[in-house]
């Protein structure tokens, strides 16, 4: 990075992050640090609630994922519009009638407190964990950047998001969350029109589809009913319908988000602005790793993307296999790439023949390639068995600090930074909110004044955020981040949404028989997932299905005298 770089990424960040803390300097009332002045239209909602989720996890991973797996992973997002019409219906009006702070002071009112505080601790235990990942995310970026410590750069970046959230809590999230998409939306076009700028001239935008689709990047839609295939029509459709509905509806990071609007009306038009948005902003995204994909067939292309691991490894005792291997490699693309382009003026000729036996040629080199690449990671393995070899994650920060212009540089790491901030600060604001309304005030301290738990939500927060802090330093576990988060989520999500479906829908359940029942299907759904193989997005149906049957079966089981406990 240039000096230019530094200074719009400097520029960037404080200027975001200084508007937020001076806009909310004067904040001293618990339900203003909490939920907002209830005064946010629905556009300052929709962009907050969508920059909530759309964390660095997003910008730094999703084209990796697009990069190594194609478009598929869109299906993920098939079934949130119809679940954020029913958050829309349901959810929505009961939070506000009642005027909640989380989500769970409801499920309190309805059940009772120990369901209240089930229900808290899933989220805190979930949400908690996630937060670690959105902060590793952006560290990987600067780390690899800046050439630091990963476990320092960790540190630093989490201070900052700390020092950031409870300086400012809900309403600074609010603010500057508009001025981070803005950010965000610039930067990632004008990194989608950088590479097609890059593609050589000789290739026709066509022409590069035409290159995607037969490398299999551009098979958005799979129709398999194979429930061991991660990303399926019927699992977006279905799972992901039960992981929205559980993310948007039960989890206090979005919940928080949308009840800041003045009216139930702005609340609603925030959620439908994310409906409409969200499978289109994460398509643009998948496609702009499939370009990047796209690039690199016709460019020099790391065998291994982690250059800094790579470089660290190639100069110890593995140094010459790994040399080996990238010579290989080197020469299996270079072939690959001038097959590309016999193939390609083939068909623009319409040679049939000898463009099919071209592209016959290009999918063996492509395998072979591909087949290199695995070797290499497995190399790399025996040589550090603690080492992530999955390297999608450094895919588009490669491109990014290989190929942008510098300013554009800055700007795009400022994108991914200001994604870590303006998520985990929701998320840390949620979790710091939560523990102070359903666990502190509730059952430790209940009869303080406003003051004393405006400092203990601040003090939560900063607590949780050094927990996240922890997590994140043992994080380099996941193979992909983005599919880290929506795992952990998919494993807590079902169960919890399965307490909300039976609190707002069965009304004669009372809090004993789901309290059991969501212990149950929770402990099930962890034992299922470590000994099944199935896409993870099924567990979101699985845990919300046994809740709430399991809550029937118990409800009925239980003496009458036994059901209202």
């Amino acid at each position: 990075m240039s000096t230019l770089d530094y200074l719009v990424l400097l520029a960037t960040m404080l200027g975001i992050a200084g508007y937020g803390v001076w806009h909310t300097r004067h904040q001293h009332k618990l339900e203003t640090y909490l939920k907002g002045d209830r005064t946010q239209g629905w556009g300052t909602i929709g962009l907050s609630v969508m920059a909530t989720q759309a964390s660095a996890i997003t910008f730094l991973s999703t084209p990796g994922q697009a990069y190594d797996s194609g478009l598929g992973f869109v299906q993920n997002y098939f079934g949130m519009p119809f679940a954020l019409i029913l958050i829309c219906v349901v959810f929505l009006p009961i939070y506000r009638r009642l005027n909640v702070y989380t989500a769970y002071e409801y499920l309190g009112k309805r059940f009772d407190s120990k369901t209240r505080l089930l229900g808290a601790l899933l989220f805190l235990l979930q949400r908690g964990l996630a937060a670690g990942i959105t902060i590793y995310a952006p560290a990987i970026i600067l780390s690899t950047v800046l050439g630091w410590r990963l476990d320092l750069t960790i540190l630093a970046t989490g201070a900052l998001v700390i020092v950031y959230t409870v300086s400012g809590g809900s309403v600074a999230v609010n603010l500057t969350q508009r001025h981070q998409m803005a950010v965000i939306f610039g930067g990632m076009v004008a990194a989608f029109v950088v590479v097609l700028l890059k593609l050589p001239e000789d290739v026709s935008l066509f022409n590069a589809f035409v290159v995607a689709e037969h490398l299999g990047k551009l098979e958005a839609i799979d129709f398999s009913f194979n429930p061991d295939r991660r990303y399926t029509v019927w699992s977006g459709l279905l799972g992901g319908f039960f992981l929205s509905l559980s993310y948007f509806g039960t989890d206090q990071s979005q919940v928080q988000r949308y009840l800041t609007g003045r009216s139930l009306r702005e609340s609603r038009m925030g959620l439908m602005f994310n409906a409409v948005l969200k499978i289109p902003m994460q398509f643009f995204i998948l496609l702009l790793g499939v370009m990047v994909f796209v690039f690199y067939q016709f460019a020099p292309t790391p065998v291994f993307f982690n250059q800094a691991a790579w470089q660290h490894h190639v100069q110890q005792a593995a140094g010459p296999e790994l040399r080996a291997l990238e010579t290989r490699f080197n020469d299996t693309h270079t072939s690959k790439q001038t097959a590309i382009r016999a193939w390609l003026a083939a068909r623009d000729a319409g040679e049939i023949a000898l463009a099919e036996a071209n592209r016959t040629h290009v999918l063996a080199l492509h395998a072979e390639s591909e087949g290199i690449r695995a070797e290499t990671k497995a190399a790399l393995l025996r040589a550090d068995s603690r080492l992530k070899t999955k390297d999608s994650d450094y895919v588009f920060i490669t491109f990014v600090l290989q190929q942008l212009p510098h300013g554009l540089i800055g700007l795009l790491i400022a994108v991914i930074f200001a994604a870590a901030l303006s998520s985990t600060a929701s998320e840390l604001n949620a979790l710091g909110g939560t523990t102070t309304v359903d666990l502190y005030r509730h059952v430790i301290r209940p009869n303080e004044n406003d003051s004393h738990y405006l400092k203990m939500s601040r003090t939560f927060t900063a607590l949780w955020g050094v927990i996240a802090i922890c997590f994140a330093l043992f994080a380099r576990f996941a193979d992909n981040l983005i599919e880290a988060v929506n795992i952990l989520g998919s494993i807590f999500y079902g169960v919890v949404l399965g307490i909300f479906l039976v609190a707002f829908f069965l009304k004669r359940i009372g809090g004993t028989a789901v309290f059991w029942s969501a212990l149950v299907a929770q402990t099930i759904v962890i034992l299922l997932y470590r000994n099944l193989s199935i896409g993870y997005l099924w567990y979101n149906f699985i845990g919300c299905a046994l809740c709430v049957v399991l809550s029937l079966l118990v409800h009925f089981a239980l003496p009458k005298k036994r059901q209202s406990a």
